[in-house]
């Protein structure tokens, strides 16, 4: 028995979850994002209530998935989602230019890296910066190609992290 899957989704004053040629819409105040329906899973929407269903036994993982990606959607829809990063180093800073971040990290040259559309970066120092956006995969992939830049190191901790990582230190050399 998947519990994600039988679990039921509460939808919040201001959303609205549509089933539209196999592709579940959810629209709110933030905007609007869509999802394919995965094989052998149906939506029931009762009132305010979501619940999915699944065809037989072997639909079982795409039961817990599609439960979780709508929930996903939602929350996007009305709260949103936020990723934070910082970057440690003597130097080493962010600045946003218009529709681009620009990332100072130790190289000959600063690296530029486009904003995707929906999103928005809050610069709230020139060593930390929140990423935001209303879907939750594509927050994270970009927090994640960003932090890819340059990855923090294991001795000085020196690099690009999240807010909340903690970076384990290797002890250096020993003098002779």
């Amino acid at each position: 028995m998947s519990r994600i899957g039988n679990r039921i989704i509460t939808i919040p004053e201001g959303v609205t979850v549509e089933n539209i040629d196999n592709e579940v819409v959810v629209k709110g105040p933030k905007g609007t994002l869509e999802q394919t329906m995965l094989n052998g899973i149906s939506m029931k929407v009762n009132g305010n209530e979501l619940t999915f269903e699944r065809a037989n036994e072997n639909f079982k993982a795409n039961h817990g998935t599609m439960n979780a990606l709508v929930n996903n959607m939602i929350i996007g829809v009305t709260k949103g989602y936020s990723k934070g990063l910082e970057i440690v180093g003597v130097g080493y800073r962010f600045n946003v230019q218009g529709k681009k971040l620009v990332i100072n990290a130790g190289f000959s040259h600063p690296v530029e890296v486009a904003i995707p559309e929906g999103m928005s970066i809050d610069l709230i120092s020139n060593t930390e910066i929140t990423i935001n956006g209303i879907d939750k995969m594509l927050v994270g992939e970009f927090a994640a190609n960003i932090r890819k830049i340059r990855q923090p190191e294991p001795y000085k901790g020196k690099g690009i992290r999240y807010k909340d990582e903690h970076i384990r230190h290797k002890e250096g050399k020993k003098a002779a």
